[in-house]
């Protein structure tokens, strides 16, 4: 397997506290040529205090639980995580564009961040979100603010570890009909969306969901690449690793993470 290496900085919000823990974060996308994308992911250490979303709620209890779901857009949330966990940390983990590209990961990427943790005795747990594209509301990330523990109670890292998500972990926002030629972001097909008055819930759980996957394929993408297959509830769509950072980067800025990128070619 070729790779390509990019080396850059982004910019993560971090509080400086006494117990800091730098961490590296890598987000791969696990699918195969011609499988969907994701984008970038928003990704939040906290004291378990906060919710992204609940499946089976109105997503409108969660502000921008929506944005991110419709669009990738992960300003809202790091709004509302901001005003929630004043002193936590998080970050929005972009992929680097490879000639043109878009910043999402393509099948095949991957991306690693080193973060400093502000006060990991506090900000223990962690959270993330991501959009699957092209779709008009499809999303992957945890509903239970608990589901990983980054840190013990005195700071130290609990890890390494690993968090696998497959098509059975993709939500449905209920927030846009699903319509592959009715506005799906990121998708040469366009069209206008239509708002829908649902909850959020297990994609695939509806009988029609297979269908709706199905209309992507043979179609074009925004930045020129094309679906060529589906994905299935057993399909490993991606993986995001949590370790120790190397002991001799030092950081510079408090949570300013130096990113690698390798892609297939």
């Amino acid at each position: 397997m070729n790779t390509t290496t990019i080396t850059i900085t982004a910019l993560a919000l971090a509080a400086t506290a006494a117990t800091a823990s730098p961490i590296t974060v890598t987000i791969e996308n696990t699918s195969a040529d011609g499988g969907f994308f994701f984008t970038p992911v928003w990704v939040g250490f906290h004291d378990g205090s906060f919710d992204s979303y609940d499946t089976s709620a109105d997503a409108d209890l969660f502000d921008g639980i929506t944005q991110i779901a419709e669009g990738g857009n992960t300003a809202p949330i790091s709004d509302r995580f901001a005003a929630n966990n004043p002193g936590a940390t998080q970050a929005t983990l972009a992929s680097v564009a490879f000639d043109g590209d878009a910043p999402v990961y393509s099948p095949g990427e991957s991306a690693s961040f080193d973060i400093d943790v502000a006060d990991s005795a506090t900000n223990r747990y962690f959270s993330f979100a991501s959009m699957i594209v092209p779709s008009n509301d499809l999303f992957v990330g945890n509903d239970n603010p608990f589901a990983y523990n980054i840190f013990n109670k005195d700071g130290s890292f609990a890890g390494p570890v690993t968090i696998e998500f497959y098509g059975r972990d993709v939500r449905d926002n209920g927030s846009e009909f699903n319509n592959a030629s009715g506005g799906a972001a990121f998708s040469a097909l366009g069209g206008d969306s239509a708002s829908e008055d649902g909850v959020i819930r297990a994609f695939f759980s509806d009988s029609g969901d297979i269908d709706y996957l199905a209309s992507f394929v043979g179609t074009g993408t925004a930045n020129g690449d094309s679906i060529d297959q589906i994905f299935t509830e057993s399909t490993l769509l991606g993986r995001i690793t949590i370790v120790p950072a190397p002991s001799s980067i030092a950081l510079a800025i408090v949570g300013a993470p130096l990113l690698t990128r390798r892609r297939r070619n």
